[in-house]
């Protein structure tokens, strides 16, 4: 059996602490016959020496180094590079699991008209590894359903199945900045199947300089761009602006449009009996859960406590959370004080939930 090239897809922008975990994390895979492409994004730190290094050892690592462009122009830059049947996904401060590409080229082998598959992640916080749980939507979703309210997968799991998808549709726009992997997925799965390897095979790297915590606000304005254009096109919103103007301020005005318009996708949904459908379920609820998160992180528990009535939605959130909102509503000054103790609790209840870094990565993932 011919054993396929997997071509890796490696941005890279001031990577330096992590970087070398990440590049051992690739080149140490179980599936050898791999074509690594990384495209060093005019860093201003050791990066580019990293690369060297790494390449002089290995040549299945390929180097380009120029002037910053941007993540879009660069993954843009190594898709028409990649020489492989298959492209994976790699971010330069994740760690990929030693056996992720040969369970993915196991899936596609499996499933041929697979245009593209993720998979589970743990969660890389300091020295402790959260460990992830399967979601068991993940094994009779609706992806197409399921890509019109959220970005169905983590971007640094993903590979892409070249024999399925044409080349004109493997490429990301760049009209839609910081959420351009959920515009790509909404599209290829709008039209190719899809799966999950509901196991971890990445550990995904919390921390303060990544793209998602630099970038929150412009990232959740182009996904709700995404999502009203998803449900425009199947006629699932009557008020896209609504969308919109939320996530270019959070006002009375604006959460009480939101609401309305989260409560009219609901009812559209419902009148054309596709509420029984576990992924309009799950997809309605993520978005829900995003629209509340939204709101929630301006710490203005008035404009919370609103949403939540409005939506009738108070018993999908935690009971801490309830009781918070409810007193931090009525005697504004606690408002603070209940934030960081929620806070607080939370840090300790991942704390208890996760496990020595030691135990769950190869030594190199410690770097």
């Amino acid at each position: 059996m011919t054993v396929p090239l997997v071509s890796v897809l490696l941005p890279v922008y001031n990577g330096e602490p992590y970087l070398a975990a990440a590049i051992e994390s690739i080149l140490r895979q179980d599936h050898k016959h791999l074509d690594v492409i990384a495209i060093d994004d005019g860093s201003t730190d050791r990066s580019l020496n990293i690369l060297q290094r790494y390449q002089a050892a290995d040549d299945r690592l390929r180097i380009v180094s120029r002037e910053n462009r941007g993540l879009i122009a660069t993954l843009n830059e190594g898709m028409t590079m990649a020489k492989g049947d298959f492209i994976a996904r790699m971010d330069a401060d994740d760690i990929a699991y030693p056996t992720r590409f040969s369970r993915q080229i196991t899936l596609f082998r499996e499933r041929p008209e697979l245009a593209i598959s993720g998979t589970g992640i743990d969660r890389l916080i300091g020295n402790r590894v959260v460990r992830g749980t399967p979601n068991p939507i993940h094994q009779s979703a609706d992806w197409h359903v399921l890509s019109m309210f959220y970005t169905v997968f983590m971007h640094s799991t993903v590979m892409y199945n070249r024999r399925v998808i044409p080349a004109d549709m493997l490429t990301y726009d760049s009209s839609y900045v910081h959420a351009e992997d959920f515009d790509l997925f909404r599209r290829i799965t709008r039209e190719f199947p899809a799966a999950m390897i509901d196991e971890s095979l990445v550990a995904y790297r919390v921390h303060d300089e990544s793209v998602t915590n630099k970038h929150k606000r412009p990232m959740r304005f182009t996904h709700l761009k995404i999502v009203a254009e998803n449900l425009q096109r199947l006629s699932l919103i009557d008020d896209p602006h609504a969308l919109h103007d939320i996530g270019m301020a959070v006002t009375q005005d604006t959460v009480t449009r939101a609401a309305d318009c989260l409560l009219s996708i609901e009812e559209r949904i419902a009148a054309r009996g596709l509420q029984a459908s576990a992924s309009y379920e799950e997809g309605l609820m993520c978005f829900f859960y995003f629209l509340y998160q939204l709101i929630a992180d301006e710490k203005r528990p008035a404009l919370t406590h609103q949403f939540l009535t409005q939506t009738g939605k108070w018993h999908t959130i935690r009971r801490r959370e309830r009781y918070g909102l409810r007193v931090a509503t009525y005697a504004p000054w606690c408002s603070r004080l209940w934030s960081d103790a929620s806070l607080r609790l939370d840090a300790l209840a991942r704390y208890r939930q996760s496990v020595p870094a030691g135990s769950v990565l190869p030594q190199q993932g410690l770097a």
